[in-house]
């Protein structure tokens, strides 16, 4: 199976799960239990991971979702190539009701982000990428869409936007002193500096688009918070680097938390 049947697989399965999601969004109960992380769990979670996973089992390539089984190290280590999924990105934007969480799906090929799609089911935008290919959004998306109709009826990206600001991309819900710090530094260059706030993987959408030009992360972040938009933010020619700006972030690591680094 190719890689645009395979991310045709994976559009339809992050659609149908934004689907999924909006059931229980709109509904009086989110079942919100607190995982071993502290972080929050909810039926809208639960169901998108089972949707997902039964969509991208039949590509008998492992899946690595944040709702299910991690194997060990030494097993996923012989992976060449794995999904890598976290079902609802932005569950703490989902509870407070703001409408800025994802469905994120991507491809990882020999440690590196291949492919990416992103839906947002609110504002029903999808963004898809594919290194060496293109990238796109389009808004309204029927479920069978494949890549095929969206590089030929959707936005390629990057956008061509007009713009004098300097935008500075940033987590809706994580700002601290490091990133303060990193953003002063920026307005000396770029004194008409903007801070842009948005949850989830829309920051890198935002990237990908051309609205914002940088997201520097000084907080932790897990690899499937990250996977589907550095794929296409590499799609359409940018890039997330560790901290030195220099060494490209990469997948399957021993330890899945991801390091510091900076998306531009």
């Amino acid at each position: 199976m190719g890689t645009k049947q395979l991310i045709n697989i994976a559009i339809n399965a992050a659609i149908l799960a934004g689907e999924k999601i909006m059931e229980v969004y709109t509904s009086s109960d989110f079942e919100i239990s607190i995982k071993d992380d502290s972080s929050p769990l909810t039926l809208a979670d639960r169901n998108a991971h089972i949707l997902i996973s039964s969509l991208l089992e039949p590509t008998q390539i492992p899946v690595m979702s944040e709702e299910g089984i991690h194997l060990p190290y030494v097993e996923r280590v012989k992976w060449k190539t794995f999904w890598l999924v976290d079902p609802l990105d932005g569950t703490k934007e989902f509870i407070r009701r703001n409408d800025e969480f994802t469905v994120n799906i991507a491809l990882i090929h020999e440690n590196l982000s291949s492919a990416g799609v992103i839906y947002s089911p609110v504002s029903k935008e999808l963004y898809v990428g594919m290194v060496g290919l293109g990238a796109w959004k389009i808004v309204n998306p029927n479920p069978n869409c494949t890549l095929e109709l969206i590089a030929e009826q959707g936005m390629k990206l990057p956008l061509n936007k007009t713009k004098d600001e300097f935008n500075v991309a940033a987590s809706r819900s994580y700002f601290n002193e490091k990133t303060i710090a990193f953003i002063e530094v920026l307005k000396k260059d770029h004194p008409q500096l903007k801070i842009v706030r948005k949850g989830s993987s829309l920051k890198f959408c935002l990237i990908a688009e051309g609205t914002a030009d940088i997201y520097p992360r000084f907080g932790p972040t897990m690899e499937w918070d990250t996977a589907a938009g550095h794929a296409i933010m590499k799609a359409s020619g940018r890039n997330i680097y560790y901290i030195d700006q220099k060494t490209e972030l990469h997948y399957n690591k021993e330890n899945l938390l991801n390091p510091h680094f900076i998306a531009l």
